[in-house]
Parts: C-alpha cells; structure tokens; sequence
C-alpha cells in the first residue's frame, strides 16, 4: 500500500469517494450559512452579553472562572454549547412542524442564552484555554479562517451596509427619545 495513501487508496485530503466530493461543497455551504447566522446574532445580542457582565454576580462567578486549570475551564466553556445547540435544533424542528411562535421563543432563548454564556465564559477562561495545546492550534485556525472569511468582498459590504443601518437606527432612536422627552415637557409642564 502507498504511503501517502489512507485506508481507501486515495491520496490525503483527498474526498474517498464520489458521497465526499459530492457533500462537501454542501456541508461547506451549510457551515457558512450558520456561521454567518451565529455572527449576525452574536452581533444583535453583543450589548445583552455586556450587561451581563457588568452584572454584580458576575464579579463572583469571575473569582471562581480564575481558580479554574486548563480543562476544567473548558468543560465550563463547552457546557452551554452541549445543553443549548440541541435545543437550537429543537426550535427548527418546531418552525418546521408548523409550531411557528414556540419555534421562534425556542431558537431565540436558546440562541440568546448560548452567545451570552459561552462569550462571556470563553472571555473569562481564554488564557487558560489557550495553555492547552490542541485548543490553541483549534482556536488559532478558527481565528484565521474568520480573518480570511471577513476580508472577502461580500463580507466587507454586509459590514457597511450593517454600519450604516446601525447608524440610521442609533440617529432614529435619538430623534423619538428627544420627541418623546419633547412631549413630555409639554405634557408635564
């Protein structure tokens, strides 16, 4: 047998078969749809993940989080991702079952939950995180591959254009606060 063979004589890297060659471009597709949905969320979601923790719990759950080794920080980390990704997939089955708003509450607190727990946990353990060997090499392709997937064209508009809807909405919602301020003086005298 070659050496530079695996166990179905094709070459490393290659797909072993024509199921392979056929599903990769799919799966591919399908990750970078639910990457993209996760960032977009994350993006939403980034203040609600900030108010938690600048929440007076925190401070003790912080303490706790720096007395944690390597893996067991990584067990704390992973957790929420275990018990929340099914129910992820729960809310789906559900919106495809007809269960439309129950579909929806599933995914977004699921969703919500799981951005904010496992943001806020990976911020607080990254250093310990980063002492073990294969989480590093993970995390420093993962970092690479979204540097590389951020600097395409398409992502960099979908940045402006987000930047620039986000700036309409902050201007929006400045203009109704200082109408509503407006009303109520007049209101109230």
């Amino acid at each position: 047998m070659n050496e530079a063979c695996g166990d179905s004589g094709s070459p490393r890297g290659a797909p072993r078969s024509w199921i392979g060659r056929l599903l990769r471009p799919v799966v591919t597709l399908a990750a970078l749809v639910y990457f993209i949905l996760d960032a977009v969320v994350y993006w939403i979601v980034r203040p609600f993940a900030r108010w938690v923790g600048a929440l007076p719990v925190m401070a003790g759950v912080v303490r706790w989080l720096s007395g944690l080794a390597p893996y067991p920080a990584l067990l704390v980390v992973l957790l929420p991702l275990v018990l929340l990704e099914p129910a992820k997939w729960a809310g789906a089955w559900l919106l495809a079952s007809g269960q439309t708003t129950t579909g929806l509450v599933v995914l977004t607190v699921a969703e919500l939950l799981k951005i904010t727990l496992v943001e806020r946990l990976f911020h607080l353990t990254r250093d310990r995180l980063m002492t073990i060997g294969w989480v590093a090499w993970i995390l420093k392709r993962v970092s690479g591959w979204l540097a590389w997937f951020k600097d395409l064209p398409p992502c960099r508009a979908v940045r402006r254009v987000a930047g620039r809807v986000a700036g309409r909405v902050k201007d929006a919602a400045r203009a109704a606060a200082g109408a509503v301020r407006r009303w109520a003086r007049a209101v109230l005298g």
